[in-house]
């Protein structure tokens, strides 16, 4: 019943998503203004709000972000010795390789707060807090390196800094761990307002993921979307079991990592994919599958 009760309700948004977006209900402009509005205002306040609410070292799991980082950097590794030993082009290289280890991290709240509620949410925010400046810093190389545009040292690392800097989730969680770490208390009247505030993110987002899902490239790239999905929903996952075995994760902090490492991949691979000079179809392609099946590999954290 876990498993109908938290995964349903999110593919039952994904399909409200799709059909307004079949019925003209929403359109291509909605969808980028609802992506924007999540992405830079009512995510990072959500962020900021969970992780800020959390007091004490009770609700820190070094383990756990360092589970997450060498999980992460030990597939994207993996991604880069199929890409050379398989030959695949530069310009789907980049694509390719974020499809293996980006997460939505949408779709993880959403599962981390329907399964494990405010103590999951605090480990799983913090986490990413951790993961997400890697992962760009790791994305944005890749793509650099494949792009084929002739870019210097002070160019690259205006990419990485960028990444990093106007990053709202990383600013968010950066915000709600000072927050955190400061011993402040939000009063009624503030914790109020953000809950009202953020009611709407996680709905949102899911009816926005639903709407811009697509089968474009799904034929012609199916098998290379095949393999991102393997390493994304079954090699991560594997993985990040043993890493959180190695730095001895245990109860919920544990429960959020695998929820972490079955996520799909990120929809975010296809803006940056567009903005150097990668394969976008791929990328939709990738996110596509992954979507799809992570209700396996989500059922399966679920029941660990």
């Amino acid at each position: 019943m876990i498993i109908l009760d938290t995964i349903f309700p999110l593919f039952a948004l994904f399909l409200l998503g799709s059909l307004l977006r079949v019925t003209n209900i929403i359109d291509e402009t909605f969808l980028k203004t609802a992506d924007k509005l999540v992405y830079y205002i009512f995510f990072p306040v959500m962020l900021f709000w969970k992780i800020g609410n959390s007091t004490g070292h009770a609700d820190f799991s070094f383990g756990l972000c360092l589970a997450g980082i060498f999980g992460v950097g030990l597939v994207f590794c993996l991604s880069l010795v199929f890409i050379h030993q398989s030959r695949m082009p530069g310009f789907q290289a980049g694509s390719f390789s974020q499809a293996c280890y980006r997460f939505n991290t949408y779709i993880g709240m959403a599962v981390v707060m329907n399964t494990l509620g405010e103590a999951g949410v605090r480990h799983f925010g913090i986490l990413v807090g951790f993961v997400i400046p890697l992962i760009n810093v790791l994305a944005v190389s890749v793509l650099i390196w494949y792009s084929g545009q002739n870019l210097g040292i002070k160019d690259k690392l205006f990419f990485f800094v960028r990444a990093l800097v106007s990053n709202p989730l990383i600013l968010g969680c950066v915000a709600g761990l000072l927050v955190s770490r400061s011993g402040f208390v939000f009063p009624r009247v503030m914790n109020n307002t953000f809950s009202l505030v953020t009611s709407i993110t996680l709905p949102l987002a899911l009816i926005s993921i639903g709407g811009a899902l697509s089968f474009k490239g799904l034929v012609c790239h199916a098998r290379r979307s095949m393999v991102a999905a393997t390493f994304k929903l079954l090699v991560l996952p594997v993985v990040g079991f043993l890493m959180l075995k190695l730095f001895c994760v245990t109860g919920v902090p544990f429960k959020t990592g695998m929820i972490f490492f079955c996520l799909p991949t990120s929809t975010a691979i296809y803006v940056l994919s567009a903005q150097l000079n990668s394969d976008t179809e791929l990328a939709s392609a990738a996110i596509m599958l992954s979507t799809l099946v992570s209700f396996v590999s989500l059922s399966v954290a679920l029941l660990l």
